[in-house]
């Protein structure tokens, strides 16, 4: 062998060395560590139905809102179901959340409270239902909304817009612009109080 070719072989052979270990970095520095290791993707609940039972505190015959909208974001609007309430008076509210696309129905409100810390609603009483006030609360004594106190005030009408967010900030100042988060199911209730 003459040395030209010597050196030739020998800058061939560097030269693959070199883009070997060259294509070895580049592949080690952009692995992922966390492909081994991937985050959970948490499914976003398919909320068709909103149920909530007001009994009076007083005693007395429970009433039920309910929101059911079975399309999703389908054409059809919700079908929407209220009976009027009694003027000054204090209720205590339960939330029920299904998912009805499945069968049997989802119950959706055990994953709230399983996943308490993540989930807040948001009440906004207007006109004859002066006010609400949460009366649950997560691990860590922020409120959650599955149970809640709502009053009225003289007879005429008013609305309840009822709210859940997901991963909201807690605590936050009991609004929907302090809180943040992402909107899983929002409706305004119309009520006649008599």
């Amino acid at each position: 062998m003459n040395k030209i070719t010597f050196k030739k072989s020998l800058f061939s052979g560097i030269r693959q060395t070199a883009l070997l270990t060259t294509t070895a970095l580049v592949l080690f520095a952009c692995s992922n560590d966390d492909d081994d290791n991937p985050m959970p993707v948490e499914e976003e609940e398919t909320i068709t139905t909103m149920s909530i039972t007001l009994a009076p505190e007083g005693g007395g015959e429970a009433i039920t809102f309910q929101s059911r909208d079975l399309d999703g974001d389908g054409p059809n609007a919700p079908e929407i179901t209220v009976s009027n309430l009694d003027a000054n008076t204090s209720y205590t509210g339960s939330i029920e959340l299904l998912n009805e696309t499945e069968s049997p129905a989802e119950r959706i409100t055990p994953e709230i409270q399983e996943e308490d810390e993540d989930h807040q609603f948001f009440f906004a009483p207007t006109g004859s239902l002066t006010g609400s006030s949460y009366a649950d609360s997560d691990g860590n004594q922020n409120p959650i909304g599955l149970i809640f106190k709502l009053n009225t005030g003289a007879a005429g009408d008013g609305s309840l817009t009822v709210t859940l967010r997901h991963l909201p900030k807690k605590p936050n100042d009991g609004t929907l612009a302090d809180a943040g988060g992402e909107t899983d199911i929002a409706q305004t209730f119309t009520v006649i109080v008599e």
